[in-house]
């Protein structure tokens, strides 16, 4: 049974992912805020930015991930 280090240990892994996506957020808030003139919308730039992050997210999921095998089940002693 994992111990409340070895549980510790993956909450501060996300925990500081997230602090740095939310700073990289503000910065870029802030940034937008101070822009002098609006950016031109571009509409294949707008598909990449908002279809590449999940296609790459689930990418990475079908490599890494596998459904365990079969016959490695539960006895049925």
């Amino acid at each position: 049974m994992p111990t409340s280090s070895q549980k510790a240990s993956p909450l501060a892994g996300v925990l500081r992912v997230w602090a740095l996506a939310l700073a990289i957020s503000a910065a870029l808030a802030a940034a937008g805020e101070r822009w002098p003139q609006p950016l031109p919308l571009q509409q294949g730039v707008v598909w990449l930015l908002v279809g590449l992050p999940p296609l790459l997210v689930g990418l990475w999921l079908l490599t890494h991930w596998s459904l365990p095998h079969p016959d490695r089940g539960e006895s049925s002693n």
